[in-house]
């Protein structure tokens, strides 16, 4: 049996269960926004001995394979329904960690891009080029970069999501806000967009087609981002097949860019990558790619 975990209104979570169920995998979904009736029960060994539900139990030793997206616990207002969130919350990521069962992903390694200059070694070592960087909180380290590299972008040193925006004139006028926050630097990297997700083995690529220096937020600057499935070079698909194993990871997301010369370079890695978009706009199989993983890595779950 296959658990899915996270908010059930989640499209990434939602999609997945739609290919188990076309499959015809035996599955549970645990949505962590409706545990009304749910309970865990942990054994005298710290071990999650089973799952409870409105309408059955079900043995920690039947689930054998997951696919987890776990988020903070919903906020209610009933004190004895958030005290059963955050337990219900605890105890999985306890067994995600623990389980022999196969998870997609373990929580103690969707990690890395708490920090991207961390994250950017580790693409490094995967044979992946990453773009010239800089992080500080010296304006004066910020213009000295600028005036080096010519065009520059900046982003969040870490996995909280931020807009990639360029070092424009008015930023430049505006580097005193830096002291007070260390922000990661860019050279710009001029070309296009390519999202990689990784998969066991498997690797499907979209090609983005936009203006915009963000193109997740194309629609903000009134721009629009055209998306198209695409292969990859043998080389460089082996290199994401690395990177997700030096990370630990059976599904991430890898922002690469293909440079006019028709280089590669890599921005970062997404240990929780939110697919759906992408496979919505390609008709790109990702999340049968995904529940594949999952019942072949079990040697058949469903």
């Amino acid at each position: 049996m296959i658990l899915f975990y996270g908010y059930g209104d989640d499209s990434a979570l939602t999609l997945a269960v739609g290919a188990a169920q076309r499959r015809g995998a035996a599955y549970l979904l645990l949505d962590q926004k409706d545990l009304r009736g749910w309970s865990v029960e942990v054994g005298g060994d710290g071990r999650l001995g089973q799952v409870r539900t409105p309408w059955a139990r079900v043995a920690a030793s039947d689930l054998r394979a997951c696919y987890a997206r776990p988020l903070a616990p919903v906020a209610v207002d009933d004190p004895d329904l958030a005290r059963r969130g955050q337990e219900v919350s605890e105890h999985v990521t306890a067994w995600l960690d623990a389980t022999d069962a196969v998870v997609v992903n373990r929580p103690r390694d969707m990690h890395s891009n708490s920090s991207k200059p961390y994250q950017a070694q580790l693409i490094g070592e995967a044979g992946l080029a990453v773009p010239t960087s800089l992080v500080t909180n010296d304006p004066q380290e910020v213009r000295d970069f600028v005036a080096e590299v010519g065009e520059a972008v900046f982003k969040s040193t870490s996995g909280v999501r931020s807009i990639v925006r360029r070092v424009d004139e008015a930023r430049l006028a505006a580097l005193e806000r830096v002291r007070a926050l260390p922000t990661q630097f860019q050279a710009l990297v001029p070309g296009t967009d390519v999202r990689v997700h990784v998969v066991g083995q498997a690797v499907l690529a979209t090609e983005i087609r936009s203006e915009a220096t963000d193109y997740r937020y194309a629609g903000r600057d009134g721009l629009d981002a055209e998306l198209t499935a695409c292969s990859l070079p043998d080389e460089v698909a082996e290199r994401c097949v690395r990177l997700a194993a030096r990370l630990g990871l059976a599904f991430v997301g890898i922002d690469l860019r293909r440079t006019p010369e028709g280089e590669f370079v890599c921005f970062e890695a997404n240990p929780m990558p939110g697919y759906s978009y992408y496979e919505a706009n390609t008709g790109q199989p990702i999340s049968e790619a995904l529940v594949d993983h999952l019942v072949r890595s079990t040697g058949g779950v469903s």
